[in-house]
């Protein structure tokens, strides 16, 4: 292995990172491993249940009223990501256009919520395949699925490109099961989709407020969430700065379509609404209902797939997160260094992933789930507010006239993207503040951390040089 840490200059402006990457995804498997992290079936069968328990049928518009949401996220991502196409991600342009201090809060608030999220996903891949083997259940199962997936991390990014594009077929294959299931035989009127209706007493229903349909969007767009990560495989894609806005935006029409055609399906399929509603588990009690015992046993093998596959592309992630944070000199030298150290033969941050796979792993036996949920409850709301001020600043002052990407209708996106976020921030306060209060409290840390350790040092520290050129 070799340590590679960017170079200063006496102009920090006019240096750029080095290539230290492999730049050999293609356009295609960068959205492969992209939707492995969004990963459509765990959400169709970890998140949606419990929109569907809330207000029924209506799930159908809070998915689609997310999905509008949605394309002023991904427009806001495109244009940023295109210029600064940059592995460090979400940090990396919110530094360059809102402000340096705020982008390191930033970072720290996305490593510590994504190893948090690390241990809630992987806790669930015991409860699917015990479905098929009840020896695998037990909490042991998600440590076992983070210590492994780290070391499949560490490979070529090519090689994972490979392998979480396999699991994320087998996954949407198991969409496919479930939307076959629910069109086949429709039981249900096509009213049922702006229905809003709750379990009552005796599995009786009863309506919703349309405020509770609103507040319920808010998990719908979280069960989005992750096209943007495109931008954190910038530097391993080819033709990244033209290429990485049109990854974002397919990635997140995938995403819709993958998740709100099942979810339709199992609405007007199901033999009947009250049942599925006030289920533990609708979309198990669908399975059963349409499907029998044996293909709840093959989909719940599907689902034990996507959840690992999820933790592969999420490790990926915050693997080249630390790594670039560690090239930006985040940290004391003495830990820097490890951290950019490339393989010689992979060129992968083979230290900077094994590092997130330990923290995961101890955050995941040392913390009970609750605390694991609470940590990172929060923290996509504060992500998605800062990214629409980026992508307004970055216009404003000029600092994203070099995306190859521009959105259309500006500052349409991201002012709807900020109005909605204030929406979602205002129920996540009514409904639970201690997340948010978390979420605050992290950047609060990284902004002490900033102001108490690198712009002492900024003459050396957090220079942010300019994206690689990829014509050099």
């Amino acid at each position: 292995m070799t340590g590679e840490v960017t170079p200063r200059t006496e102009t920090p402006r006019a240096a750029t990172y080095q290539q230290s990457l492999s730049r050999s995804l293609t356009f295609r498997e960068n959205i492969l491993i992209t939707l492995s992290a969004v990963t459509p079936a765990s959400s169709v069968f970890i998140i949606i249940p419990s929109v569907i328990r809330g207000v029924g049928g209506a799930s159908a518009i809070a998915f689609a009223i997310a999905a509008v949401v949605g394309i002023s996220v991904a427009l806001c991502y495109a244009e940023l990501s295109s210029a600064f196409p940059i592995t460090g991600g979400e940090y990396a342009f919110v530094a360059r256009t809102v402000g340096k201090s705020t982008g390191f809060a930033l970072y720290l608030l996305t490593i510590i919520s994504g190893i948090l999220i690390l241990g809630v996903i992987a806790s669930g891949t015991g409860d699917y395949l015990g479905v098929v083997w009840s020896a695998l259940e037990g909490r042991w199962v998600g440590l076992v699925v983070i210590v492994a997936t780290g070391f499949i991390a560490v490979l070529g990014i090519r090689t994972n490109a490979w392998v979480t594009g396999i699991f994320l077929t087998l996954e949407l294959l198991a969409l496919v099961v479930l939307a076959v299931l629910g069109f086949v035989r429709v039981d249900q009127p096509v009213s049922v989709l702006w229905t809003a209706q709750q379990a009552g007493a005796g599995s009786t229903l009863t309506a919703a407020s349309a405020g509770l349909v609103v507040s319920y969007t808010a998990i719908a767009i979280f069960a989005y969430n992750g096209y943007g990560a495109a931008v954190y495989y910038a530097e391993e894609t080819r033709q990244a700065t033209r290429t990485i806005g049109r990854a974002i935006l397919w990635s997140l029409a995938i995403t819709v379509v993958a998740e709100l055609v099942p979810l339709v399906a199992v609405l007007l399929g199901t033999p009947s609404m009250s049942e599925l509603v006030s289920a533990d588990s609708p979309m198990n009690y669908f399975l059963l209902a349409r499907g029998g015992p044996v293909v709840n046993t093959i989909v719940s093998l599907g689902i034990a797939i996507a959840v690992i596959n999820a933790v592969i592309a999420i490790m990926l992630q915050l693997g080249r997160s630390l790594y670039s944070s560690a090239r930006d000199g985040s940290w004391p030298d003495a830990v820097n260094r490890p951290l950019t150290c490339i393989h010689p033969r992979l060129r992968t941050p083979v230290a900077a992933t094994l590092v997130v796979t330990a923290l995961g792993s101890l955050a995941y036996w040392l913390l009970p789930f609750e605390v694991l949920l609470l940590g990172s409850g929060a923290s996509l709301v504060i992500t998605y507010v800062l990214v629409g001020l980026a992508a307004l600043v970055g216009r404003i002052r000029g600092r994203t006239s070099r995306a190859a990407y521009r959105m259309p209708a500006w500052p349409l996106p991201p002012l709807l993207l900020l109005a909605s976020m204030v929406v979602v921030l205002g129920e996540n306060l009514l409904n639970d503040w201690v997340p948010v209060t978390i979420a605050v409290g992290i950047l609060v840390v990284g902004y002490v951390y900033y102001y108490g350790y690198i712009h002492p040092r900024r003459d050396e520290r957090w220079t942010l040089p300019a994206p690689i050129d990829e014509d050099a």
